[in-house]
């Protein structure tokens, strides 16, 4: 068991036994509900995944390799250690090839997206210069959002309206009243 430490805490193993004790630490303060990944969006065929998943498969590869490597070749650190860096580098971007699909990216939210949907007046009135009501957007979060109306329908609060427009001067959506029927009218 000392040859194992000796030869892990030897160089060229040594960098990169230091980058594994930090994808471990990283791991288990991820474990704590700490979030420390970053974002960085990384690039060389390596993007769609957070970076903390592919520098946990490169990194330990990439260690392993290198272990293996001057373990067996004598004398040729640098070349074992760039070696072990390349094949590292080559299993993360296969690896993150499938992982892709679990990332998907998403568009960004933005106003457009609550055209077309079903509001609840919450203000007194809605007129053609004040009004405010409640939105349910497509992943269930709710927003209170500045209205106004072009007609002088009745709309108070707690009626639904439709929000057919947005004004992107004004930062404010367009409502029309929902027209309600008693059952079996049309």
């Amino acid at each position: 068991m000392g040859e194992f430490f000796a030869a892990a805490l030897a160089f060229p193993t040594v960098l990169l036994t230091i980058l594994l004790a930090a994808v471990v630490l990283f791991w288990v303060f991820a474990a704590f509900g700490v979030d420390l990944d970053g974002g960085v969006e990384l690039a060389y065929g390596l993007g769609g995944v957070p970076s903390s998943v592919v520098f946990s498969l490169l990194v330990p590869v990439a260690w392993f390799t290198c272990l293996a490597g001057a373990a067996l070749v004598d004398g040729y650190d640098v070349a074992v250690l760039l070696g072990s860096l390349v094949v590292g580098f080559g299993t993360a971007r296969v690896a993150v090839i499938p992982l892709r699909r679990l990332f998907p990216v998403l568009p960004d939210a933005s106003r457009a997206d609550f055209v077309g949907r079903v509001c609840v007046i919450r203000t007194g009135t809605v007129t053609t210069a004040f009004g405010q009501a409640e939105v349910t957007a497509a992943d269930g979060s709710s927003a209170i959002v500045q209205v106004r109306q072009a007609g002088a329908d009745d709309l108070r609060a707690g009626m639904s309206a439709l929000i057919f427009d947005y004004d992107q001067d004004g930062e404010f959506f367009w409502v029309a009243p929902i027209p309600t029927y008693p059952l079996g009218e049309h």
